[in-house]
């Protein structure tokens, strides 16, 4: 991270965020600051969230096994991801509506991405347009992540997009052949725009730091589809994404289309078996990521980091492999290491940081996870990230 970077956020940073160390501070944090119905539609999953309970039981039933009297004098949390350097080997996953949490939403997490060295994967469902996210961070990398929308003028006009706007990958999303039962947010009444009820009037009125944002932001939508003149207020684009973003119709030919139009590197995210690992790299994808939608579509799936080690052993050798699903601490970041993936991704962990306090929240995050990192290195008697093998866990 750059010095004057750091220190103007940390300058910005609200009062109490020396106190947020890990995880559950965060989260703690945004828990305090967000209505209910904000807070669940963050955390919560599909059905009964058996899925969003094995991301973490994976991860919580590897050991790791150190070795000690080792020279870690000189440690080196960098890696590679397609490629090109980063310095954190923690990316922000793709995550939407970040300005239902807060009104600077993904300029702030661009900027913190940007920052403390990593990638910032870009949702469709942001609420600031894609060319605005890359205007507030100019030297950032950025990915971009794609839907098979039902409407092929739809795709193309945000693959255009994206390569005018420079992003430098673009992140297909397969696991939406329909949108998942989040009963969390039936139950609460959440939509698109959120709608107060009698019953949480109350909840959302005592968050007036939220009401603020709310008001004072740029409103509750999908800003790269405002672009597309689909409708310019929260609840048109609601109404068409509904309608629109779920296609169940779409096969691996259709990553043979994008594969022609898009020249840069294509991740396909949300593959959870070797089989459909090995189709991705057949039909042109430079990566896969390991991923189960953090639990929000298909309910019973297995964790992602249960999921990684066949996966990694069928495709690791010809193609990038990343996982995302349930990353809270740099621990994890470094078990995913172990079991094949080059990096990890975290999208709740992103969104929590910037509810507690925007971007100072954001950089505030990855600088604890490049910290925990680097103890984990250091206690496991790795002196660099990429040292890191299958030996270390068990």
């Amino acid at each position: 991270m750059r010095l004057s970077e750091l220190t103007r956020m940390l300058a910005r940073a609200p009062k109490g965020a020396d106190r947020w160390h890990a995880y559950a501070d965060f989260r703690a944090e945004a828990r305090r600051r967000l209505p209910k119905m904000v807070f669940d539609f963050v955390e919560g999953g599909a059905e009964g969230e058996l899925t969003i309970a094995a991301n973490r039981a994976a991860i919580d039933r590897l050991e790791l096994a150190p070795s000690y009297l080792v020279d870690v004098a000189d440690r080196d949390t960098s890696t590679t991801v397609l490629g090109r350097p980063v310095s954190l080997p923690l990316l922000l996953a793709p995550a939407g509506l970040a300005t239902l949490v807060h009104r600077e939403g993904e300029l702030a997490a661009a900027r913190a991405a940007a920052a403390a060295g990593t990638v910032f994967a870009v949702s469709t469902g942001s609420g600031y347009s894609l060319e605005d996210i890359a205007a507030a961070a100019p030297d950032g990398r950025r990915w971009f992540q794609l839907y098979l929308w039902k409407s092929p003028e739809v795709v193309q006009s945000l693959v255009n997009r994206a390569r005018d706007a420079g992003y430098e990958a673009l992140v297909l999303t397969v696991d939406v052949p329909v949108v998942g039962k989040r009963e969390r947010d039936l139950r609460n009444g959440m939509s698109l725009p959120p709608r107060i009820r009698w019953n949480s009037a109350l909840d959302t009125a005592r968050r007036l730091r939220w009401l603020r944002h709310l008001i004072t932001g740029p409103g509750i939508t999908f800003g790269s589809l405002v672009e597309l003149g689909i409708g310019d207020d929260a609840s048109a684009i609601g109404a068409y994404v509904d309608r629109e973003l779920a296609d169940p119709s779409r096969t691996w030919d259709d990553v043979v289309w994008l594969r022609r139009e898009w020249d840069g590197p294509l991740l396909v995210k949300g593959v959870l078996t070797p089989a459909d690992a090995e189709a991705a790299v057949r039909w042109g994808a430079d990566g896969v990521i390991v991923s189960n939608h953090g639990g929000r579509q298909l309910d019973s799936a297995p964790g992602a980091f249960a999921a990684l080690p066949r996966i990694a052993e069928a495709v690791g050798h010809r193609t990038e492999v990343l996982v995302d699903g349930g990353c809270q601490r740099g621990a994890d970041v470094v078990k995913a290491r172990a079991l094949g993936a080059r990096a990890a991704m975290g999208g709740r962990s992103w969104f929590w940081g910037l509810a507690a306090g925007g971007e100072a929240g954001v950089a505030r995050m990855l600088e604890v996870c490049r910290t925990d990192v680097d103890r984990t290195l250091a206690l496991t008697g790795c002196r660099r990230f990429d040292d890191i093998g299958s030996d270390i866990v068990a």
